[in-house]
């Protein structure tokens, strides 16, 4: 965003008041007791059962269990919320499904939680192909020690939990990592490269958390591009291709300030042919970061499906480019777009009580150049504060220096 268009912004709100972060987490934590208390009345009783959707995606109902200081401990905890918004029921493309995983390349565990560990996760993970899990009846939650890499000549990761497991990145570290521009590159063009896809479904990603500062170098090298390697608290996830189904991300963030860093979540960047990104009956709640709480991208289209996004907050402050004085960000609560060329359709989807100290509580999206369009559909918005400047409740919507409300359709649903 130009820095005239961030200074127009900030007078126009400037009767906004300015948000502290302790205002925020105080915020986050009376949103997050209401989304709990009406997501609990809401859980199945029959834990472990699997039903399948129109979609033919699969859909567990089973709570997850947090660690109780014990490696791969199954303990029980409050429910959580259902993958997903449960009354979203936007048709879902064969691409953005779930994949069969009935015939796994490896499965972690013996029937107990003893063989599930992060090392045995990591140790999946760099071999690739269809990863399942076996750690008992109970939910499990798996403290990872290492973040699980992602080899660039993989041709495929696909993680799926089974509705049990929960991966912790304990608040210290990323959870899951993939760059095909990192170290040796396989072809001349690493930000198109078809692989590896990864899938992460029927899972939980927990306390994933990434420090690393925005990138001030400008040269032309990987380590500088999209302002480095950066965000995606949970996973970050340059070029091939990827999705996220059935799955649920929770207190997951990154470094809270950065005119461009973001994805407390997941971070994605290059992907192969500008194909988009497929977030399916995922749940995104407790993000932090300085941009986009919950999903951040440059450059990258999005279709979020039937999804639910609540108490994700941006923290940074200063906008982009970053206004005098600060080290910026603070836009998208819990999604940030910026770049050219490339669409986002949120549809089946609920957004609510997420805030962004400077724009688009619940979605930041900008296109500098090119074509792009931001659609919500059979989705419903409500208490997303933005700090200081929207174009539509909840959203800041700019595609070539026009400022402008989103394509609204059939708006549905209730916090």
């Amino acid at each position: 965003m130009p820095s005239w268009h961030h200074s127009l912004r900030r007078c126009q709100y400037r009767h906004r008041a300015e948000l502290s972060v302790a205002t925020l987490h105080r915020m986050r934590r009376i949103a997050r007791a209401r989304v709990l208390f009406a997501s609990g009345a809401m859980l199945a009783v029959a834990a472990g059962l699997a039903s399948t959707t129109p979609s033919g995606a699969q859909v567990y109902a089973t709570p997850t269990a947090r660690l109780n200081g014990v490696l791969g401990t199954a303990v029980h905890a409050s429910p959580l919320p259902n993958f997903g918004n449960p009354d979203g029921h936007f048709p879902v493309p064969p691409a953005g499904r779930a994949v069969n995983t009935s015939h796994p390349d490896h499965v972690i565990g013996g029937g107990s939680p003893a063989g599930c560990t992060s090392a045995a996760v990591v140790a999946a993970v760099s071999e690739g192909g269809i990863i399942t899990f076996n750690c008992g009846k109970k939910p499990i939650t798996i403290l990872m020690t290492a973040t699980a890499s992602v080899p660039k000549t993989l041709h495929s990761v696909v993680l799926d939990g089974g509705g049990l497991v929960t991966l912790s990145g304990a608040d210290k570290r990323r959870i899951l990592f993939s760059d095909t521009c990192a170290g040796t590159w396989s072809t001349d063009d690493c930000v198109n490269q078809p692989y590896p896809r990864i899938v992460v479904q029927n899972i939980t990603f927990e306390d994933g958390f990434n420090g690393t500062h925005q990138a001030t170098c400008t040269q032309d090298i990987p380590r500088c591009w999209y302002g480095g390697v950066d965000g995606g608290g949970a996973i970050y996830a340059e070029g091939g291709q990827f999705k996220a189904v059935n799955s649920r991300f929770i207190d997951n963030g990154c470094y809270g300030h950065g005119p461009d860093l973001g994805g407390g979540a997941i971070r994605a960047l290059a992907q192969y042919e500008n194909r988009p990104v497929y977030i399916t009956s995922d749940s995104f709640i407790g993000g932090h970061c300085s941009n986009g709480a919950g999903l951040s991208s440059i450059s990258v289209q999005w279709d979020v499906l039937n999804s639910l996004f609540t108490d994700n907050t941006a923290v940074g402050w200063g906008a982009n480019p970053a206004a005098p004085g600060t080290a910026g960000g603070g836009s998208g609560g819990a999604i940030y777009n910026d770049g050219t060329d490339y669409k986002t359709l949120v549809a089946g989807t609920l957004m609510c009580h997420n805030s962004a100290r400077e724009g688009g509580g619940a979605i930041f999206f900008v296109v500098d150049a090119g074509w792009g369009l931001l659609t919500l559909d059979e989705s419903h918005l409500a208490n997303n504060l933005s700090g200081e400047f929207q174009t539509y409740p909840g959203v800041y919507d700019d595609i070539d220096g026009h400022d402008g409300p989103p394509v609204v359709i059939k708006p549905s649903g209730r916090c």
